[in-house]
């Protein structure tokens, strides 16, 4: 919508730049009428001579000169002034040198194409046609020199004028050429921006529906499956791990309405808080199995820890466990979680035997969201790589992979916390 409106500002002034062709007739239509009009007028006033051979031929030259000034606006005024030198010394009419010229000399001057310098053409032709009249004014048979500089230093202000006028134009034309450049620009610059905050909103909502949904199935799984193993021997475990898959299923669909929420009003803070580091306990918890024995280590003030790194770690060690269960065919897992030196800490390890969870990338230094690699969607790995993406938007490094010379697999992260302290 906001991109809408910029550009429906910007395309009006784009449109008025270019004429319509009917109102470029019309005006060169007026301006040519105008001008015939005008050389018959201030003749009459100027009680010059107007007849067939001289001053009406002329007017109706100069005014159909007029219809081209658009496409060829130095050809016009060069046969204009032609046209005046010409009926002028051959004694025809006794017309000014300038002002019978005002339309075409107003149009070369305001003339902006690329490769046209109109302005200092129109200057030099109106000097040297100055020069001109000077000359032939105050050669034999003309005028006082005093007449003579009063009638030229009058023509000399008005061309002075013209082009201060034409100039004027072609700067107006310039601004609005670069207003509508900047307007254009906003609107491309805002285009990218939404497309980028999309594009992160679109990977935000992947990676929490991913990781959600995929740990509550699996938790839930594993949980139905104790249950049924153990519906005959030991009913108290059954109804235990029951109530584990109860409860898992509450959490996701917490976390699922907190995200319909942002969602319905983006900008707005979650309905209730997200999960975060103190929660890991309750996590491993859950996860822990007569086949999957985990074990949780933690250093640091954990409740200290800002909410978006606590997010980013929790759902990194969820992940990681989720891609055990399923994957790796492990007996053994390790998560440990270290906070302190302006930093926080996460490796979750297993001694699986399996498939690994996912191709994964090495090391990955600090980078914008954006930077991302584009993935087709159904791509195999989108565990693996919603972790590297969290990590690295809060411009740490993450690693995942197989380590030591055995069987296992070993996720990785460290995340800055600049003057984080506990």
């Amino acid at each position: 919508m906001e991109q809408s409106a910029v550009r429906a500002a910007a395309a009006p002034r784009a449109a008025r730049r270019t004429d319509d062709p009917r109102t470029a007739r019309l005006v060169d239509g007026l301006l040519a009428v105008g001008t015939v009009a005008a050389v018959l007028t201030v003749t009459v006033r100027l009680d010059g001579r107007i007849d067939a051979a001289g001053t009406l031929p002329l007017a109706g030259w100069l005014g159909a000169l007029l219809l081209a000034r658009r496409r060829w606006p130095l050809a016009v005024l060069l046969l204009g002034v032609q046209a005046v030198v010409v009926f002028r010394t051959a004694g025809l009419t006794d017309v000014g040198w300038v002002w019978p010229l005002s339309a075409a000399y107003a149009t070369l001057a305001a003339d902006d194409r690329p490769g046209r310098p109109g302005l200092p053409w129109a200057a030099g032709v109106g000097l040297a046609e100055l020069a001109f009249a000077g000359a032939w004014e105050t050669g034999p048979g003309g005028v006082a020199p005093r007449e003579a500089l009063g009638s030229l230093g009058a023509e000399a202000l008005w061309l002075a004028v013209l082009l201060a006028a034409g100039t004027a134009y072609r700067n107006r034309l310039r601004w609005r050429a670069e207003l509508d450049e900047r307007l254009l620009h906003a609107a491309r610059e805002r285009d990218s921006e939404t497309g980028r905050r999309i594009a992160e909103a679109r990977l935000d909502i992947a990676r929490e529906l991913h990781d959600v949904v995929g740990h509550t199935l699996t938790v839930v799984g594993l949980q139905l499956r104790v249950a049924a193993e153990a519906l005959d021997d030991s009913p108290e475990e059954a109804r235990s791990a029951l109530a584990t898959a109860q409860q898992v299923r509450t959490e996701a669909l917490r976390d699922l309405r907190s995200l319909v929420h942002v969602l319905r009003a983006p900008g707005g803070a979650p309905q209730e808080p997200a999960a975060g580091v103190p929660e890991i306990a309750a996590l491993v918890d859950r996860m822990r199995s007569a086949e999957l024995d985990v074990r949780l280590e933690t250093a640091g003030d954990l409740a200290a820890v800002p909410a978006p790194v606590s997010l980013a770690v929790h759902r990194i060690v969820q992940e990681s466990l989720t891609n055990t269960v399923r994957h790796a065919r492990a007996s053994r897992a390790g998560v440990d979680v270290r906070c302190g030196d302006g930093r926080v800490e996460v490796r979750v390890t297993d001694d699986g035997r399996g498939p690994a969870p996912a191709a994964a990338p090495a090391a990955t230094p600090a980078a914008t969201p954006a930077a991302a690699p584009a993935q087709p969607p159904g791509a195999a790995g989108h565990g693996v790589r919603g972790m590297d993406e969290r990590v690295r938007a809060l411009g740490g490094e993450f690693s995942a992979g197989p380590h030591g010379e055995g069987d296992g697999w070993l996720v990785r992260a460290v995340i800055p916390v600049p003057g984080f302290r506990p």
